[in-house]
């Protein structure tokens, strides 16, 4: 059986710093592309940050320079580091991993950032 477990997320004040963790089972972790996805009320799902197994991470603009992904594949568990938080980045944030069909989702976890 598979589980994506994402933890870290709370409230936090704007300038402020979070570090969302990934923890993966029942899956080959190091095979698989970590995509750190966030859901506003009033936005679609957007992808904020990917990290493939070959170690190439690409961001989405609205957050590139504040947020970092990393992985410990031993573990298999990953990380998503947010910093210089803003009031905008306040959404549930979710950890996909992905593998060719393979698509697991976690419950999300809520992140918070008042002004």
């Amino acid at each position: 059986q598979v589980q994506v477990v994402e933890s870290g997320g709370g409230l936090v004040q704007a300038g402020g710093s979070l570090r969302l963790s990934c923890a993966a089972s029942g899956i080959a972790f190091s095979f698989y592309r970590m995509n750190w996805y966030r859901r506003t009320p009033r936005k679609k799902r957007e992808l904020v940050a990917s990290d493939a197994p070959d170690g190439s991470t690409t961001y989405a603009d609205a957050v590139r320079g504040r947020f970092t992904t990393s992985r410990d594949n031993a573990q298999n568990t990953g990380y998503l580091q947010m910093v210089s938080l803003k009031p905008e980045d306040t959404a549930v944030y979710y950890c996909n991993m992905l593998n060719g069909p393979r698509d697991y989702w976690g419950q999300g976890t809520q992140v918070t950032v008042s002004s």
